[in-house]
């Protein structure tokens, strides 16, 4: 077999595997949030479907396309149709960049955890999360409601703001290490030499700002229930609607394994090569530690979600502008200031 064509099959495969993960781990996040609210609430949550409901996912599937799909006499059905497709795939295009591991030996041949090994991992990430906010606008402007475009309009605001803290607290990272790629950033945080150690300034930007970008509580301002019914997603049904539901929670997903990338030492568990194992038990190890830290922020986002009241819409825009955007560069500065005297 050709050389090049056994590349291909080994991207196609971690393709498949980790997509395969992602969405089953986007499933079950919705699961949890339910059954982790119920606890919140002093509730059960769902536990009807399967041992302590964990088929309920499932279900929810098959009822979501049996339910009729309705679209706007006025609506751009065109648009409309498009635009839960551009959240879905944006959302699951991210991963490809990041590493879910060093490397792992199969037969006889060196295979990197991570779908794309580019040079320019950060700003790929960068530029997906800012083309994630077309879906939200177009829904709401395509759905001829007043509901709607708010809510898409709200989108934009809050991804004008709070993107630019976000670049900003990552630049940071980009002086400290001097390389914009993913496994190089992760490979610099050996041992206990994590960036949320060194950054930590930088670490509650981002993660305030992934918190805006996933349109998740306290700034789910774009479908705020009680002001604008379900915002820009107050006009779909059936799986247009499971599509928005679903690339909500698989954009907290990927938010949480960018924070673990970047912050939380990525796959690095301190000091877990010198230990002497296999280099077949230390890959799964990386894994499963990229994994944990994964699951432990996604389990924050849910219990941030069911512990704090939603933000004014004024008060979100204070906080980007007027809290976050000087706290980002004054951390840059300093950041770049130290750099500077070190070398």
């Amino acid at each position: 077999m050709p050389e090049w064509l056994i590349d291909l099959l080994i991207i196609l495969a971690k393709i498949a595997v980790v997509h395969g993960v992602l969405l089953t781990g986007v499933a079950y996040s919705v699961y949890a949030e339910r059954r982790i609210s119920g606890f919140v609430q002093n509730r059960y949550g769902p536990n009807r479907v399967g041992p302590e409901g964990l088929l309920q996912p499932l279900v929810d599937v098959i009822k979501l396309l049996m339910k009729e799909d309705i679209v706007p006499e006025k609506a751009n059905r065109r648009i409309h149709a498009m635009a839960p497709g551009i959240s879905i795939v944006v959302a699951l295009s991210t991963f490809a960049v990041i590493p879910f591991g060093d490397k792992i030996e199969l037969f006889g041949r060196t295979i990197q955890l991570q779908i794309a090994n580019v040079n320019i991992g950060i700003l790929y990430i960068l530029a997906l999360l800012s083309l994630g906010v077309y879906g939200i606008t177009l829904s709401g402007w395509s759905s001829n409601s007043k509901y709607s475009l708010l809510g898409g309009l709200r989108s934009s605001a809050q991804m004008i703001s709070y993107e630019l803290s976000m670049g900003i607290a990552v630049l940071g990272i980009i002086i400290m290490t001097g390389t914009l790629e993913l496994n190089k950033i992760v490979e610099l945080q050996y041992g206990w030499k994590w960036n949320i150690i060194l950054q930590p300034v930088g670490f509650i930007i981002f993660l305030v700002a992934s918190f805006a970008e996933t349109n998740r509580a306290p700034f789910d301002l774009p479908e705020a229930e009680q002001e604008l019914v379900g915002g820009y997603h107050t006009e779909y049904s059936s799986m247009k609607f499971a599509m928005f539901f679903l690339a909500e929670y698989a954009a907290m997903i990927v938010a949480s394994a960018v924070i673990t990338t970047l912050y939380l030492g990525g796959w690095q568990f301190p000091y877990l090569q010198d230990f002497g194992l296999p280099a077949i038990v230390t890959s799964i190890l990386q894994v499963l530690t990229f994994s944990i830290k994964v699951v432990a922020l996604v389990f924050f986002f849910i219990w941030v979600r069911w512990t704090l009241p939603r933000f004014r819409y004024d008060q979100l825009m204070d906080l980007g502008w007027k809290v976050m955007l000087p706290l980002a560069l004054l951390n840059l500065f300093i950041t770049a200031l130290v750099v500077l005297l070190l070398n």
